[in-house]
């Protein structure tokens, strides 16, 4: 069975429409819960999600996604947990995908991208994610891992505020434990439409290589609220 995380935070313009998502794309048997996990969001975010005639685990948290992520997982139930963003959409039946996988001894991993965008790199960079490469990994296209094995890592590591999703993913791969679904999850090109495509490629390609010549958590967020 399998936990749906969702951090969230100001989240009002795409949280309804994806929970909808989640339950109208699943198997609801293959679901033991979906968690929102509220950073403080003071947009409306949490009245929507208890407006909804679903059952969904609404809990708070610090803000921050490896907090509110680590929150949920603490919470969950389910012997799968789903880590989710707000603006991504996974494809329909994303539960079976994800068990099938586990079945097989694959016990985490992602879908392959698609950005809601026409921009011919973005189109490029969503290609890329279906090859295996470290390189093309991120946390929009969300993340299943088996309870256990998340907890024998210790789950996200909370000194990050940004790279959070990242951190795990380079121990998994150091485990050898990931594997790529070849289906598409659709994600929001927000960050690109707003700041400009080159421009958040040109920055997040500079955190991915300040990390892996050893900056700290403070320093990749220091960058980060720098430049974008």
């Amino acid at each position: 069975m399998i936990s749906i995380i969702i951090p969230v935070l100001n989240e009002v313009k795409t949280i309804e429409e994806l929970l909808f998502h989640l339950v109208d794309c699943a198997d609801l048997k293959n679901i033991n819960e979906i968690i929102v996990v509220d950073g403080g969001s003071t947009d409306g975010t949490k009245n929507i999600i208890q407006s909804l005639d679903l059952k969904i685990k609404l809990l708070n948290s610090e803000k921050g996604r490896a907090k509110q992520m680590n929150t949920g997982s603490s919470f969950a139930t389910g012997d799968i947990l789903y880590f989710l963003h707000a603006d991504s959409f996974p494809p329909l039946n994303y539960d079976t995908h994800i068990i099938n996988e586990v079945k097989k001894g694959n016990n985490a991993g992602c879908f392959r991208l698609q950005f809601d965008s026409n921009h011919w790199w973005l189109k490029i960079a969503s290609w890329l994610t279906q090859f295996s490469w470290r390189a093309c990994r991120g946390g929009d296209q969300s993340q299943f891992i088996t309870k256990a094995l998340f907890e024998d890592i210790g789950g996200f590591d909370e000194t990050y505020t940004i790279y959070e999703d990242n951190i795990l993913i380079n121990e998994l791969y150091k485990r050898n434990e990931f594997v790529v679904i070849n289906k598409k999850i659709k994600t929001s090109a927000r960050l690109y439409k707003k700041h400009g495509v080159w421009k958040i490629q040109y920055h997040f390609l500079a955190i991915y290589l300040k990390r892996w010549n050893g900056a700290t958590a403070v320093e990749l967020y220091e960058y980060y609220k720098k430049h974008i």
